[in-house]
């Protein structure tokens, strides 16, 4: 009868502590699942937020670069006129960006008369006299040209595909002038290609033979926004002039090439 006793006696710790052992996992409590349940909801609610939260910001921020830098340019162009209206007593906001377009207008028409341009022959003279204006003028002036809807001598003529830097590769460029490449058996066209780097009017010229040169269906302007944007504007599908005056329909690239 002492050994029965002696055998199921519990010692006085255990006792304290209700016979519960913390670390016996078969005697300690379950652990809940609602505090799992409630991480993966907290997990699953900040990556929905953080997502949407992104994909906000990437769809505002070309509105509101746009809506910036349209706004600055309406302040910029109405001050020239503006201070002048304020004076007559005209306190219209838009007005004096009006009258600065109008402006612009007038002077194209007056440039592009005989009169206007032999005007803006003789200021262009003088510009290009002064040592420090005539530089930044000469470089302005190649931008302008390159845009300008009536394409002239310094304007990119064609936007181009060469390849380059090595085979299988293709760089774009633009058409500045050609040249004839004289030779003991036959004379060899070459064709100015000037292909942008780090800027517009920062990069390498190359002389390709104009028959290795892809002539894609893009105009000056198209071109120089993929420079500008780094590619992204870049369209889906691009295709060779004398192929869509050939067959009248798209061809990509990667067919032709």
């Amino acid at each position: 009868m002492a050994e029965e006793k002696e055998s199921t006696s519990i010692p006085l710790s255990q006792a304290e502590n209700g016979g519960d052992d913390p670390e016996d996992p078969v005697k300690s409590p379950p652990t809940s699942s609602n505090s799992s349940t409630r991480q993966a909801c907290c997990f699953f609610l900040q990556s929905w937020v953080s997502k949407k939260f992104m994909t906000g910001c990437v769809v505002l921020f070309p509105v509101a670069v746009t809506f910036f830098i349209t706004w600055w340019f309406i302040q910029f162009v109405d001050g020239f006129f503006s201070p002048i209206y304020d004076r007559l007593g005209f306190d219209i906001f838009g007005l004096g960006f009006v009258t600065s377009l109008v402006f612009v207008f007038l002077v194209g028409v007056f440039v592009s008369s005989w009169v206007g341009s032999t005007v803006f022959w003789i200021g262009e003279w003088f510009i290009k006299r002064m040592p420090f204006v005539r530089h930044l003028y000469t470089a302005s002036k190649q931008i302008s040209a390159a845009i300008s809807p009536d394409q002239n001598t310094t304007a990119f003529k064609e936007v181009a595909i060469i390849r380059h830097p090595r085979i299988g590769e293709y760089a774009f460029g633009f058409i500045t002038s050609t040249v004839i490449l004289q030779r003991e058996n036959e004379d060899e066209e070459l064709c100015s290609v000037f292909v942008p780097t780090n800027h517009l009017y920062i990069g390498d010229i190359f002389l390709v033979n104009s028959k290795e040169i892809i002539r894609p269906n893009l105009s000056i302007r198209e071109g120089i926004e993929i420079i500008v944007s780094g590619g992204m504007t870049m369209p889906q599908v691009i295709s060779p002039l004398e192929r869509v005056a050939r067959q009248g329909d798209i061809i990509p690239l990667n067919r032709i090439i």
